[in-house]
């Protein structure tokens, strides 16, 4: 019988560390704060990384793509603040942490890669910590995922030109969704939030930095 990676203590102290570290960039939520001590970030990305995997940072995890910086996640979860009877449409699952993070939180989470080989590694990691709410798809996470609409919270972890309208539609009544809007060098945060018929749009935090959002609502190809 196999241990789990949350038996593996040789990090515990390197998480607390982290956990000082976004408490310190007005991180004040407890349980929010709790996410980060249960979930270890090291076995999400490659173990050439590891002695790096809880500097608050971003980190590469190949196919050019990034795992955002946990302080940022940790601002996302927060404001976001899903319950635990709602449901989550994440749009790029990438090495699968933040998903881990919000299986935690909330009562379901659906999350969309575009690209496979990043999916089937995260699936297998989530899978290690027996995330069993969450289902994953690999597709175009501009047209979201309309089977299982609409959601709760839906979080957008790369950066779009616009706010999708797909993405729109499929929140729920009461719904909220954060996404990174701008150029492809940077980008603001934007909170959407759904009241009956009635959509709001605010900036909440300024200068941020994603890889870019690839489909048919967002950026066309890879190029600049």
């Amino acid at each position: 019988m196999g241990t789990s990676p949350l038996d593996d203590t040789r990090f515990v102290g390197h998480r607390r560390k982290l956990i000082e570290e976004i408490q310190a960039k007005g991180i004040d939520d407890l349980e929010t704060l709790q996410y980060f001590d249960v979930v270890p970030r090291h076995i999400f990305i490659p173990e050439v990384l590891w002695p790096r995997a809880y500097e608050d940072a971003p980190l590469p995890i190949g196919f050019g793509q990034t795992a955002s910086q946990p302080s940022l996640q940790a601002y996302y979860l927060q404001l976001l603040s899903p319950g635990r009877d709602e449901k989550v449409l994440e749009i790029g699952t990438g090495s699968g942490y933040l998903t881990a993070l919000l299986a935690l939180a909330a009562d379901r989470v659906y999350s969309i890669e575009r690209l496979s080989e990043l999916s089937q590694r995260a699936r297998k990691v989530l899978d290690s910590l027996s995330a069993n709410n969450v289902a994953l798809l690999v597709g175009d996470g501009t047209i979201g995922w309309k089977k299982f609409a609409p959601f709760d919270v839906i979080v957008v972890s790369a950066a779009s030109p616009s706010i999708p309208s797909a993405l729109v539609d499929q929140l729920d009544e009461g719904g909220r969704m954060l996404i990174p809007v701008g150029s492809r060098e940077s980008q603001e945060l934007v909170q959407i939030k759904k009241t009956g018929f009635v959509v709001t749009e605010e900036v909440v935090k300024g200068a941020v930095t994603f890889v870019p959002l690839l489909g048919r609502f967002a950026w066309q190809s890879e190029g600049v």
